[in-house]
């Protein structure tokens, strides 16, 4: 059934982009249309999960931002406001902050001319200005000012006094605590982790 419902939904894709060039015409036509259900509606989410991104249905965009390598990895919330002529790379997070007591609860705003690079995390309700760059993997809680440039803090190397023991643990399905170790999982005996 599984098999059946994703081979109809890539049949849809095929005839709803006969008539949209791209998912971000497609997202516009949703968000001017105020359309949150149906086919048109099921195949931009469809799309966006195999992509692995999503943007929210009422984000604003005053004219459609550029993704220099497409949308993979990409999560705007919805209610974020973005400027015109922005440039989005891969991996980004445009995100809300929701949780009760905490500060900036709400939505990000970009402005106009905005470069993100690949990674960047931008959270809350904050205010980016006009011709502000962010770096990749820079992490953005409070506003910036117009014409200014955002990077992440020097790396810090911590020197540890023994050997990292960097093995991934899993607890598999029957209750069964292995790790990964020479290209698949083994069985641990250390129970105490």
């Amino acid at each position: 059934m599984y098999v059946l419902k994703r081979w109809i939904k890539e049949i849809l894709s095929l005839f709803v982009f006969l008539r949209f060039d791209s998912i971000m015409d497609l997202y516009f036509y949703l968000y001017e249309n105020n359309i949150t259900g149906g086919v048109y509606a099921s195949v931009f989410s469809y799309i966006c999960e195999k992509r692995n991104c999503f943007i929210g249905y009422f984000v604003k965009f005053k004219n459609q931002p550029y993704f220099p390598f497409g949308l993979d990895g990409v999560y705007i919330s919805s209610g974020t406001k973005i400027g015109e002529n922005c440039v989005i790379f891969h991996q980004v997070t445009i995100g809300a902050v929701r949780t009760r007591g905490s500060k900036n609860i709400g939505n990000p705003t970009i402005g106009d001319n905005c470069y993100i690079g690949a990674g960047a995390k931008i959270i809350g309700k904050i205010k980016i200005g006009n011709n502000v760059r962010i770096g990749a993997n820079a992490v953005v809680y409070q506003d910036i000012p117009d014409n200014t440039i955002v990077v992440s803090e020097k790396t810090r190397i911590i020197s540890a006094a023994e050997p990292l023991d960097n093995k991934y643990y899993i607890l598999d399905n029957d209750g069964i605590i292995k790790y990964w170790k020479d290209g698949r999982f083994h069985e641990s005996q250390e129970y105490d982790i």
